[in-house]
């Protein structure tokens, strides 16, 4: 079993194993210009249902199980993800192979550009999985929906994790959503300061980190429920709370493209 956050030189170590599967999720024009070889390129598409009214939530059952088969998904599969926008794509895979039951999933801390940096070779030649018979096993305690999210406002043991920015969090800045603002008594740490800097994509040191979102309000001994606009900048927060060993973090894939767009959902500015 591979470390959650794994570092690009230890990737290389076992870069060899057969049980190795990394993923990567960038564009495939970046996927051309070289990726850590024997990635498998998967668009980030995949990892959502597409389905109006909300297309940004997660695969159906159906969906699940044959993207876990496309990509040659094993028991014992060592997952390794990363992708080209600074790691919520890598984190929403992570999440949504742990909802199909698969735990062995681990994120390239820093992304490629840490391959890069520790030079070692690239790799330009596309490369095919070989389709597996995977049978998924839902767990479907990572994510919440709507309903559960209205119920859960006044448990003081259940805390909504904003990644959105500042402007979106204070309602100042309104993307695709009949109204903005946040859900009542939500917490807000942006997801990008959970990485060192946004040219350093490294994570921050875990104490760091595990100090400010204290500080923002977000305990790991709450249930965490966290959210973005599209699910997508919180997968980035879902995985960085399982890094620092929060036993029960969640994900609202609908986020506010739902919230925002229901017209009995109740908001704070």
């Amino acid at each position: 079993m591979l470390p959650l956050l794994i570092e690009a030189n230890e990737l290389y170590q076992h870069i060899d194993d057969p049980n190795l599967l990394i993923i990567d999720l960038s564009s495939e024009e970046n996927y051309q210009k070289g990726h850590i070889p024997g990635a498998i390129n998967l668009p980030s598409s995949r990892l959502l249902c597409g389905e109006l009214p909300v297309p940004n939530k997660r695969l159906s059952a159906t969906q699940l199980e044959t993207l876990c088969q496309d990509i040659g998904l094993t028991e014992q599969s060592l997952v390794v993800a990363y992708d080209d926008q600074m790691g919520p794509w890598a984190g929403r895979l992570i999440w949504t192979l742990n909802i199909a039951g698969h735990q062995n999933c681990s994120m390239l801390n820093g992304q490629l550009n840490s391959w890069k940096e520790a030079g070692l070779r690239l790799d330009l030649a596309t490369s095919t999985p070989t389709p597996s018979q995977f049978s998924i096993d839902i767990n479907e305690t990572l994510s919440m929906d709507t309903e559960e999210i209205i119920k859960s406002l006044s448990d003081p043991h259940t805390t909504i994790w904003d990644a959105r920015s500042s402007e979106e969090f204070s309602g100042e800045k309104v993307i695709n959503a009949k109204k903005g603002g946040h859900i009542p008594g939500a917490q807000h740490f942006e997801w990008t300061d959970c990485l060192i800097s946004t040219d350093n994509l490294r994570i921050k040191p875990a104490a760091e980190l595990l100090s400010a979102l204290e500080a923002s309000g977000i305990t790991p001994d709450n249930t965490i429920v966290t959210h973005c606009q599209a699910h997508r900048r919180s997968g980035l927060t879902y995985f960085v709370a399982r890094y620092l060993g929060f036993q029960d973090i969640r994900c609202y894939d609908g986020s506010w493209f739902e919230w925002g767009n229901l017209s009995d959902t109740p908001v704070e500015k």
